[in-house]
């Protein structure tokens, strides 16, 4: 990389921002589409989907060189999110109430004890 500015690195910073927003945007779509498939909680929820994603999540961020730890990090957030919007979506669909969607943390399953 060259030697950049700081305001041309903030602007750099910038644009993928927009770039990012969008991409959650899709990938927001896509999940709200499966969630529609989903058919109980369980189903929303499913830990063992969610540590597939998080495997293919550190070997991409492997291949691309970048810190595996701060991907998985983020993408449980994300994860967490959407997570969390496909339950309230869930529970105004069907009227159950079973689990509490602001209560949702996608841990490592070692944090679960």
């Amino acid at each position: 990389m060259t030697a950049m500015t700081l305001e041309e690195i903030r602007r750099e910073i910038d644009g993928i921002d927009s770039q990012i927003i969008g991409l959650l945007s899709k990938r927001g779509r896509f999940v709200a589409a499966a969630g529609k498939l989903k058919k109980d909680e369980q189903g929303v929820r499913d830990p063992k989907r969610v540590e597939q994603v998080i495997e293919k999540v550190r070997a991409k961020a492997e291949q691309a060189g970048f810190d595996q730890d701060i991907a998985e990090e983020v993408y449980r957030a994300i994860i967490g999110c959407f997570i969390r919007r496909e339950l309230l979506e869930f529970s105004e669909k069907t009227g159950e109430t079973g689990g509490r969607a602001d209560e949702v943390v996608i841990k490592k399953p070692a944090d679960e004890d």
